[in-house]
């Protein structure tokens, strides 16, 4: 497969923008954004900040005459995800590789059926601390994109595709022979983690020094370790311990992205984290009391926005 020229990006969130801007600073010329006209008439006046340096990112419209894509990366919030397909469908073609960067573990299911692709490189972002409030998106770890194919090859042509194009442009990246379960592992630190931060309205450091905070997080992860078990992809108690020790390395400061999103009184990413494991649980026959209280409980902070 050929080297990577012409990359299109879905998503100017935080995750979108950081390693958006790590591209454009190593290969101007390879990265669009793809957006509709409002966003890029809206980015165009307000800019997009990373790092407080404004980034003149490229952007192309749903409706452009361009080439398709040699790399598309999804960096969208999971109900931003059908549209963002919509976009997207246009400059794909047999030879675009595509990663999604989206939490959960159902986006690239979703995806490759809807752009009638044979199979995708299963991906998701982990050590993060990329926030972003308004159009300002910051962070002091950027964090690393983790990625590989469902049947565990890491020599496939996509994947030394994608691999070369990061080394190129300096984006940090592990190419995983097991991405099925380490996709259950983020899935599962996310239920744990974003769910009990955005009830308890808590940053990373809560979670580093208060126990308390941290049993309710290790509760919400049980049930999903449980649920893993019984699907045979078997996580244990030593990938939660895992959770503990990468929140260690995070910023004190930095707040997770449904934190962000229920203090800037944005729809959260629930149905993807709780919902999706209170669904699991009953098709599976594992109870789940805690990940149904807690995604209760979002639900009725979105509902109580202004």
């Amino acid at each position: 497969m050929p080297d990577i020229q012409r990359v299109y990006l879905c998503g100017l969130g935080a995750i979108g923008a950081s390693f958006g801007s790590v591209i454009h600073a190593t290969d101007t010329a390879c990265l669009r954004v793809l957006a509709d006209p409002c966003r890029i008439s809206r980015h165009a006046r307000d800019g997009v900040l990373v790092n407080g340096n404004v980034v003149p990112f490229r952007y192309v419209r749903p409706t452009d005459q361009e080439p398709p894509a040699d790399l598309l990366l999804f960096a969208v919030k999971r109900h931003q995800l059908d549209q963002a397909i919509r976009d997207a469908q246009p400059f794909v073609d047999d030879r675009t590789i595509v990663l999604s960067l989206l939490n959960g573990i159902d986006s690239e299911e979703l995806i490759g059926r809807e752009l009638d692709l044979a199979g995708l490189l299963l991906s998701f972002v982990v050590e993060t601390d990329a926030s972003r409030v308004g159009n300002s998106i910051r962070f002091t770890r950027l964090g690393t994109i983790v990625f590989g194919e469902a049947a565990g090859t890491t020599t496939s042509a996509r994947a030394c595709a994608v691999r070369r194009f990061f080394e190129r442009c300096h984006v940090p990246y592990r190419v995983s022979e097991q991405i099925e379960r380490e996709l259950w592992w983020k899935f599962m630190m996310n239920v744990g983690i974003n769910q009990a931060s955005a009830v308890l309205r808590a940053p990373y450091g809560t979670f580093q020094r208060v126990e308390a905070a941290r049993a309710v997080m290790r509760a919400a992860c049980d049930e999903v370790v449980r649920i893993s078990q019984r699907t045979g992809i078997c996580l244990t108690e030593d990938d939660i311990e895992e959770c503990f020790r990468i929140l260690a390395r995070l910023s004190p400061e930095g707040k997770t992205s449904m934190l962000q999103d229920v203090e800037a009184q944005r729809p959260t990413e629930v149905a993807s984290f709780g919902e999706t494991a209170v669904d699991l649980g009953r098709r599976h026959g594992v109870p789940t009391p805690v990940n149904q209280l807690l995604s209760t409980m979002i639900r009725a902070i979105e509902q109580s926005y202004h």
